[in-house]
């Protein structure tokens, strides 16, 4: 199979879909793979790199997407790539079409399969989701640390206090994978940590496993009595492959102190804030209600080798079993793959992509 890897032209966005171990072991086993020109430069990974285990280096953005029988990827195509995507081509990558009704219509027009790293289900867990995941959950307290600085419009808050002084109030909206990687950092700085969560065993575990932090049910009325106090707010819920639920209203940000910080993890998938709004790297922060909004929609992207790394640990046998037998054979191998099928033949392969959009469900068959 030709599989391709283009450049990520998402703002800010320096991660590569494939590293040169991972293109080493697929053209070993008989692939050609083409990778867009300086793809891994922001990553650490050269075009020498690459050329140096057997893949083509090509320069040109359009050639790359029209050679690839199989197009891998980190984050969904933007509008400017929409036209390069070919009928009866593969599409392997995040894409969070939930919160993207353009995009969902765009590769149904196009006639690529979609799959999406997101939505491919393990026992209950989201193996291509995690790594990214736990990255951004460390990330929120790094982040949402700094900007409580004063210098950078916070209230001036350090979030592990001092000898004499209590620490900042951290609390974290869900216990899954992002939230308990954040509460780990949060923890470490010696923070004041509280998660909600809904699963009654989820709690039990973090309680048993997060020594320093507390848990409480999560409802509205528990929210609402937290959030005066609240120094750092991080939004981590999961509904796989749906839109977030809009947890936090306006009316809620105006009962947080001026100066507080709210990182929304669920950005991807349309926020669990009433606020929230995708940002950037370059650009990253807006204030609403006096409460500094970081809603980055690609947050691992910023230690990208890291995020690279983990991300191919996860993505490169999905990656091979699809090259070596093609997507049908592969689902039978590995059946978590027809769950991340979310676009075929023109068709939305995905019961809650469908349910956010208000658009027909296709039942995937080959």
């Amino acid at each position: 199979m030709i599989i391709a890897i283009p450049k990520e032209i998402k703002e800010q966005e320096s991660r590569i879909a494939v590293t040169p171990s991972a293109v080493y072991q697929l053209i070993k086993r008989g692939h050609r793979v083409i990778v867009e020109k300086d793809a891994g430069v922001g990553a650490g990974f050269p075009d020498s790199d690459f050329r140096a285990v057997g893949a083509i280096i090509e320069a040109d953005h359009a050639s790359v997407f029209t050679q690839g029988e199989m197009v891998v990827k980190v984050k969904e195509p933007l509008p400017s790539e929409y036209s390069l995507l070919q009928r009866g081509q593969i599409l392997f990558t995040y894409l969070h079409l939930a919160a993207n009704k353009t995009l969902t219509q765009a590769l149904m027009e196009s006639g690529v399969t979609a799959v999406a790293y997101e939505t491919i289900e393990v026992n209950r867990r989201l193996p291509l989701l995690e790594p990214m995941s736990e990255i951004a959950g460390r990330m929120s307290i790094i982040v949402g640390g700094y900007y409580l600085a004063k210098h950078a419009g916070g209230s001036g808050t350090l979030l592990g206090g001092v000898p004499g002084v209590l620490p900042g109030k951290v609390v974290i909206i869900g216990g899954g994978v992002a939230g308990v990687n954040a509460a780990r950092m949060a923890t470490g700085l010696g923070a004041d940590v509280t998660i909600l969560e809904v699963d009654l065993e989820r709690m039990r575990f973090l309680d048993i496993t997060l020594h320093g932090a507390n848990t409480l049910y999560s409802d509205e009325a528990h929210l609402k009595e937290l959030l005066p106090k609240v120094d750092l707010l991080v939004g981590a819920v999961l509904v796989p492959g749906a839109k977030a639920p809009k947890l936090i209203n306006r009316e809620m940000l105006r009962c947080m102190r001026h100066g507080s910080v709210l990182v929304d993890i669920a950005v991807d998938q349309g926020g669990c804030a009433e606020t929230t709004r995708p940002t950037t790297h370059h650009d990253p922060i807006y204030v609403e209600e006096g409460v500094t909004h970081y809603c980055v929609a690609n947050m691992p992207g910023a230690y990208a080798r890291t995020a690279t790394q983990a991300l191919v640990n996860v993505t490169h046998r999905y990656i091979e079993r699809i090259a070596d037998h093609g997507l049908a054979e592969a689902c039978q191998l590995q059946p978590a793959l027809i769950g991340g099928i979310n676009v075929m033949d023109g068709k939305l392969m995905s019961q809650v992509v469908a349910d956010a959009h208000g658009m027909p469900y296709t039942k995937v068959q080959f």
